[in-house]
């Protein structure tokens, strides 16, 4: 049988170049209005904005994944892109003519999160849909690189248009993006198929059937608790860590920047390598993976030099890709095609619930005059006895 190559098919090529456009707009709403908050409106509301344009995110992904089961998910795409590109239209207007306030800007936030929570639950259970079954971890793979270079170009997108010209443009450039990515994704354009046939619940019903259904799965339990404690011990850690550890060792924005596209390469070249190499064991796979980067994390939390932090920054993203895809690829290939999306917007969830509360720990410990080598060091012991217990005591799930 030839093999043939993802990119000759239309549909995912369609997904994959409307997902570049969704999340280079998206990294540029995020990076341009952590600017705008710190520069124009009030730099100790930053926290109380990201905060409105994540948290609601998280609550309405559950049920974004109960949408996705429900109707067409290209059609879900296109309406949240839509919309989303209209709410970006609006900010840039009301920053341009100088109109915007804080309490807007909050209220546009926190819808614009909410939109988004019915994208990626929507996108990643279309994948098992339009690919072959011994496609997904290739088609992980892709779609996990081209989140992280989306998330790297838009950051640095949004501050070239703002230098050069001001917030309001890189606003009017990401509502450009979106709602390119809603064009591309039109469902017309789209051959996605039926949806399955579901009974007429109500939504709270779905979502209980979609819990049960985790619950029900060791496999699925232990990945979720794998997630957790990436995101949790290491990866929300991060986020927050990489000003603090660059101000400790004096360095620059420059420094900074190093740092956070160091992360990002690293998890390119994972996700290549996962492009290429079929992994059985999908299970061991994603612990392994964990185990690398917390240790990768444990002497990033000790390392002298900025030069030996941004190398190791690279090891911890290269490591994270390999616990990522193989979970979302053995989900994909095992889970009932009529709860996918549910199924998935639980494990987003859970992956994604913790990283504020990594925020928040973090910054307590900061404040009441722990280092932060002795807290980064701290998470990475923490996040290290987890995983132990997890190889040790989850067998089956090693061994799948």
């Amino acid at each position: 049988m030839v093999q043939q190559s993802l990119f000759k098919n239309r549909t995912f090529s369609i997904l994959l170049l409307a997902g570049i456009f969704a999340i280079v707009g998206f990294s540029m709403f995020l990076t341009t209005t952590t600017w705008y908050v710190t520069t124009s409106l009030s730099a100790s509301s930053l926290g109380l904005v990201l905060i409105s344009a994540t948290v609601p995110r998280l609550i309405m992904m559950v049920f974004g994944g109960v949408i996705a089961d429900k109707y067409k998910k290209s059609l879900i795409m296109f309406w949240t892109n839509l919309i989303q590109s209209m709410l970006l239209f609006s900010i840039f207007l009301l920053v341009s003519s100088d109109n915007m306030s804080l309490m807007l800007l909050l209220i546009l936030s926190g819808v614009f999160g909410m939109l988004d929570a019915f994208f990626g639950p929507a996108s990643s259970s279309m994948i098992p849909k339009i690919v072959e079954k011994w496609q997904l971890q290739q088609a992980n793979a892709y779609f996990q690189g081209i989140d992280q270079i989306s998330f790297i170009l838009g950051p640095i997108l949004a501050g070239v248009i703002m230098e050069v010209s001001s917030v309001a443009t890189s606003y009017f450039v990401a509502s450009i993006f979106v709602f390119l990515s809603a064009v591309i994704i039109f469902p017309p354009f789209v051959k996605e198929g039926n949806v399955e046939k579901t009974d007429q619940t109500k939504p709270l019903h779905d979502l209980k059937e979609g819990i049960s259904y985790i619950r029900r799965s060791s496999f699925l339990l232990t990945g979720i608790l794998v997630l957790i404690t990436l995101n949790f011990f290491i990866f929300g850690t991060l986020n927050i860590a990489f000003p603090l550890v660059v101000d400790l060792h004096g360095g620059s924005p420059i420094n900074l920047s190093a740092m956070e596209v160091s992360l990002g390469v690293g998890m390119i070249f994972s996700t290549i390598i996962l492009s290429k190499v079929h992994i059985k064991r999908k299970g061991k796979a994603s612990i392994i993976g964990l185990l690398a980067a917390i240790l990768s994390f444990l002497i990033f939390s000790q390392a002298p030099s900025l030069i030996l932090l941004t190398v190791l920054v690279f090891f911890i993203g290269f490591s994270m890709s390999f616990v990522y895809i193989p979970f979302f690829t053995a989900v994909q290939e095992t889970t009932d095609n009529r709860l996918m999306g549910r199924v998935m917007s639980i494990i987003f969830l859970a992956m994604n619930g913790f990283d504020p509360i990594a925020y928040g720990v973090v910054s307590a410990l900061i404040t009441v005059g722990i280092s932060v080598k002795v807290t980064l060091l701290t998470f990475g012991i923490a996040g290290l006895i987890v995983a132990l217990i997890i190889y040790f005591r989850a067998r089956n799930y090693v061994k799948a």
